[in-house]
């Protein structure tokens, strides 16, 4: 690695930009309701917003992965300062609908961009036995940003800040890591061949990462889908929404902390197994309970979902290293498009639940609670299916000979 990179500052600097991606994630989470009632948007509307969001972010990546090795993190990352300063000002100023789905694209844009600048780069800056550790520590920083962000959009709600006052928090972390990166060097590939995108395509179609690569597209939404709507859904619990999305974030930042050492004694595989089978039974909590019980419904969750996208990535570069930087940002790259997809359709079956529940008579509290319960009873699907894939990669992974290297995997012992 060249003397004159300084990974610490380079890290901090990739922490910052993961907090605005963040911020842009929990504070549009608090002020969905607002924009609906604002602009009288529908929930099928917000989740066409919300879709831009996630939208945006796998097409920075994916072009960001390809041309990482060419152009650096550096410009990739000056295109997201960039992408992420217009997101603000036109979410600020938009004027109805179509101003909010051109703004929240280039939101998404710009978390895409970090994401596809960030994680090569720390996959570059530390060796293979603290990869695990430091990608954890990095998105540690998207639930703790969340945590804050949800916390901030609480009290300048309950305070009487507009929703555009909360937009205006964006642009903090924004500066702060503009001005951290701003004339450092960067680190060189670690992995020879990793500069090569036929290499990389050659590794990406090998068994192990398409597999990856479908799962990744659940993973996702197991996450995303259930906290984006958080404020929408269980808005009538008799939990406070934000509350409860702060705690599950809570829990995550907390950890994502022990990434390494979890990793170290369950494995990937078994890491990821877990995590599904927990996010199942918190989501089910989710649907079935009400009032305080939301809370421990929240731990449950935010420990299902805690270390999905950082196993995910480190899996990608510990196992199909050559994939490089495009490898990367596919993956990261996929679970965002997911995500993008079935928000529609999320908000499509919260319309629906509200419909059905409006039907049979019950009206205020009652009917939000059952319609959002009852969209949180489909949303479980998605982590039921993930229980049988990774029980699946965890046998496949576990059959695999001790010591046992492919060409595209990293001469070290696999990690179960």
């Amino acid at each position: 690695m060249d003397q004159t990179v300084n990974p610490s500052r380079l890290f901090l600097a990739s922490c910052l930009a993961i907090i605005t991606t963040a911020f842009s994630f929990s504070i549009r989470a608090g002020i969905l309701p607002q924009l609906g009632t604002e602009f009288g948007l529908t929930a099928e509307q917000l989740g066409f917003i919300n879709s831009m969001f996630f939208f945006g972010f796998p097409i920075s990546m994916i072009i960001g992965g390809i041309v990482y090795h060419t152009v650096g993190p550096k410009l990739i990352m000056q295109v997201a300062v960039v992408a992420h300063t217009l997101g603000i000002l036109l979410t600020i100023y938009a004027g109805g609908y179509t101003g909010l789905l051109f703004s929240t694209f280039f939101i998404g844009f710009g978390n895409g961009c970090t994401e596809a600048a960030c994680n090569p780069m720390i996959a570059d800056m530390y060796p293979n036995n603290k990869l695990n550790k430091m990608l954890g520590r990095f998105h540690m920083w998207f639930p703790g940003g969340i945590v804050i962000g949800s916390l901030i959009s609480k009290f300048m709600t309950e305070g009487g800040f507009n929703w555009q006052a909360q937009i205006w928090v964006l642009m903090l972390p924004t500066v702060v890591y503009a001005f951290l990166f701003f004339g450092q060097a960067f680190p060189k590939p670690k992995v020879e061949g990793v500069t090569s995108l036929a290499k990389n395509f050659q590794a990406m179609l090998t068994p192990l990462y398409i597999a990856l690569f479908c799962c990744m597209a659940l993973t996702a939404i197991t996450e995303f889908g259930p906290n984006q709507w958080v404020a929408v859904v269980l808005g009538s619990s008799g939990a406070d929404a934000m509350l409860v999305l702060a705690l599950t974030f809570g829990v995550m930042t907390i950890g994502r902390l022990f990434t390494g050492p979890v990793v170290s004694a369950l494995g990937q595989t078994g890491v990821l197994l877990g995590g599904a089978i927990l996010a199942t039974v918190g989501i089910y909590m989710f649907s079935t309970v009400t009032g305080p019980i939301a809370y421990l419904a929240a731990v449950i969750f935010g420990l299902g979902v805690c270390f999905n996208w950082p196993t995910m990535i480190g899996f990608v570069a510990q196992r199909v290293p050559l994939s490089g930087a495009l490898g990367m940002s596919i993956i990261g790259g996929v679970g965002m498009l997911s995500t993008s997809i079935f928000q529609p359709f999320i908000g499509s079956w919260i319309d629906a639940d509200h419909a059905e529940a409006a039907a049979k008579g019950l009206t205020g509290p009652a009917l939000e609670l059952a319609a959002g319960q009852a969209t949180l009873s489909t949303m479980m699907t998605f982590p039921i299916i993930l229980i049988f894939a990774f029980t699946g990669l965890w046998f496949w992974m576990r059959n695999r000979k001790a010591g046992h290297i492919d060409e595209n995997i990293v001469l070290e012992q696999p990690q179960l």
